[in-house]
């Protein structure tokens, strides 16, 4: 004849076996609410105010992509002075000086200056500027290269040759152009290291990404999401009027009177 089982120890294994399967089932319930946080976690979306660091760090790389990879440029400046003769006035030497710089540029200053230069007259408009100063009769004349030697020849030769062609008219103006100052090929470039233009380009892109922020649309609120605003309750106001009475009351009063 077999054993029987003890029936407490069977209740008891089921008690566990219950325990266990509850453990199981909260673990799992466990794991799928960390799900559940992970994914709204991810899901979250980014600031409001995203594209102002966005912009900046655009611009940081773009300005020092460009400081990085565009070859650099050299700027040299020559300086003609226009000096008076005995027969003019210094003032009259200021204007002259307006006018020549002007001229410093033209197609015919450009034609004497370009076998001197070595480069064609298209490329050296370009590559040439001339200033002056309102209080000074001075010309300043600046050539650009990307080779420093090429700079300084450039601006020599425009300024060899607004002195011949200027000269060549000083009978009759009383003003001639003098060499005051020959360029020489410089030693640093003029153009902006590639830290300076990153600089720039993280200014730029923080202001176009705070003007972004300025002009977009506003999102509208939801209509549940709207609190109401507190303030004093005002209670209704209620008129009260006296009552009068009615037509047909009024003739009864009268009839019970005279009949008094």
């Amino acid at each position: 004849m077999a054993d029987t089982a003890d029936p407490k120890k069977t209740d008891q294994m089921k008690a566990d076996q219950k325990r266990a399967e509850k453990k199981a089932d909260q673990r799992k319930a466990d794991q799928k609410r960390a799900e559940r946080r992970r994914r709204k976690v991810r899901l979250l979306p980014p600031p409001a105010w995203w594209p102002l660091p966005a912009a900046a760090v655009l611009g940081l790389a773009a300005g020092g992509a460009y400081g990085v990879l565009k070859a650099p440029e050299y700027a040299a400046t020559s300086y003609v002075v226009a000096v008076p003769d005995d027969t003019t006035e210094p003032a009259t030497a200021l204007g002259f000086a307006q006018a020549y710089a002007r001229i410093a540029t033209s197609s015919s200053t450009l034609a004497y200056a370009q076998p001197r230069a070595g480069v064609s007259a298209g490329r050296l408009r370009t590559q040439v500027r001339a200033e002056t100063s309102p209080e000074s009769p001075m010309i300043a004349i600046t050539g650009t290269s990307k080779s420093p030697t090429e700079a300084a020849d450039i601006a020599n030769a425009v300024a060899d040759a607004l002195s011949l062609s200027s000269n060549q008219a000083a009978k009759n103006t009383g003003v001639q152009l003098l060499l005051f100052n020959q360029a020489v090929a410089p030693s640093e470039p003029a153009s902006p290291s590639a830290a300076i233009s990153g600089a720039v380009g993280l200014c730029a892109g923080g202001l176009l990404g705070g003007l972004w922020l300025l002009a977009r649309p506003t999102a509208r609120r939801r209509p549940e999401e709207r609190q109401p605003v507190a303030g004093p309750v005002v209670a209704p106001v209620v008129e009260e009027y006296a009552s009068l009475p009615a037509q047909g009351d009024h003739t009864d009063t009268k009839e019970k009177e005279s009949v008094r």
